[in-house]
């Protein structure tokens, strides 16, 4: 199949790779040029814009971008993919933006007469690399089983979770969860290690008790608990706080819009908030825990 791919990240262009190595044809564009030089190396097609990818041969179109502005300007400009599009040709929106704009940018492709998903992702730049992402996907029954193989190239888990909007709500759901579960183990932790414990025996005692979770037992925070998990490289690499920050900030967005309260969301949110203003959104999500610790 030919597929326009737009956005070519950290974790887009990792996607884009094993779309080639599935045997897809490829036209990308990005701002960074570089990163699309790196995909023309691979065997992709430059484009100099999304129009043209919209204009082309292009059977199915991928979008993987920042936030929501961009999702918006890249869909619904004057010159963007819904205007320039040919009517059949199925959009996929792989970015995380919050679900009132996945839902507003799918209206106006049905409108045009363009199926479109929302397949925002989990699992990381590992993940993408290796093709193991869990794609979460809002759209029509008929419009997820088309996408279906073309997901399952990029990724490994592909749940379809209702109507349009209803991936971006199932991230910014478990994002939201993720953020304050590593809060609660970082600050369980820092307790514990204060209290005169061993970090590893802790994290063995909650690994195999009622506190167990994936932020405790996969990527804990505490360094040295774990090998090849960002605590123990300087929490560098993985993903980073001001991106736990943003997602944080869907989900209380999100929140308000249907007067959800979301109290430890927020709480969360606000943690992360000022993790970041003293110049650590750079680092992994887990190094929050560095806001506890008295030996830091």
């Amino acid at each position: 199949m030919h597929i326009g791919f737009i956005g070519l990240g950290n974790m887009g262009a990792p996607m884009a790779h094993n779309l080639l190595k599935a045997g897809h044809q490829l036209s990308v564009f990005d701002l960074n040029a570089a990163a699309v030089d790196n995909l023309v190396g691979a065997g992709a097609l430059p484009v100099d814009s999304p129009t043209a990818i919209a204009q082309g041969n292009a059977e199915l179109i991928i979008t993987m971008l920042p936030a929501a502005p961009h999702v918006k300007s890249v869909y619904l400009g004057e010159n963007g993919l819904i205007a320039s599009a040919r009517a059949g040709v199925m959009l996929i929106d792989c970015s995380t933006i919050d679900p009132h704009s996945a839902r507003e940018v799918a209206k106006a492709a049905a409108e045009h007469g363009n199926p479109m998903l929302d397949a925002p992702v989990s699992g990381g730049t590992g993940g993408a690399a290796a093709g193991t992402l869990t794609f979460m996907v809002g759209g029509s029954d008929a419009d997820f089983d088309r996408a279906q193989p073309i997901l399952a190239a990029m990724g490994k888990n592909i749940v379809h979770c209702g109507a349009a909007g209803n991936g971006q709500v199932a991230k910014v759901a478990n994002n939201m969860l993720l953020g304050i579960s590593m809060i609660g183990v970082a600050e369980a932790m820092a307790l514990g290690v204060a209290l005169g414990m061993d970090a590893k025996t802790l994290a063995g005692v909650i690994n195999t008790s009622s506190g167990r979770c994936w932020s405790s037992d996969t990527y804990n925070p505490f360094p040295g608990v774990l090998d090849n998990v960002p605590a123990s490289r300087g929490y560098s690499g993985g993903f980073g706080s001001d991106l736990m920050l943003k997602d944080l900030g869907l989900a209380t967005e999100a929140a308000k819009q249907v007067r959800q309260p979301v109290i430890l969301g927020a709480l969360a949110q606000q943690l992360y908030q000022s993790f970041s203003a003293q110049g650590h959104g750079g680092l992994d999500f887990s190094a929050i825990i560095n806001q506890y610790r008295k030996d830091t």
